[in-house]
């Protein structure tokens, strides 16, 4: 079993790095207690849960450099596993990346991956 590269380390979600990234620094973001889908989380979760998404994605610009960022998910179809979880991808402009055909990528290393995940938990813990 492979281990995580983790970034964000919460009481209600962990995010980790995507073990075949789009983009180096691509995370995942998934909730701690069980949720198949978006539909299933209490919508008292909702707000807190995106919260978190979105100090990942600004962590992307600010440690990544990148111009944005793409945050996605899929309920049911195309849902490789079946628990709710985001995607947050660095993006740039002239990427490559074109509708929903997304070339994966891999880190060179464990090490160049502990790197990245090291560098955006530490912007997430800094806050905005």
């Amino acid at each position: 079993m492979r281990s995580a590269h983790v970034v964000l380390d919460a009481p209600d979600a962990v995010a980790f790095l995507d073990t075949r990234p789009l983009f180096k620094g691509h995370t995942l973001l998934v909730p701690r207690a069980h949720y198949e889908t978006l539909v299933d989380l209490p919508s008292d979760l909702v707000g807190p849960f995106f919260g978190q998404a979105q100090r990942l994605a600004g962590a992307m610009e600010s440690v990544l450099e990148a111009a944005g960022s793409f945050v996605a998910m899929n309920n049911r179809v195309s849902q490789s596993v079946p628990h709710l979880h985001v995607h947050v991808v660095p993006r740039n402009r002239k990427d490559g990346l074109r509708g929903f055909f997304w070339p994966r990528q891999k880190y060179e290393s464990d090490a160049e991956a502990a790197g990245y995940a090291a560098r955006l938990a530490d912007a997430v813990r800094e806050g905005p």
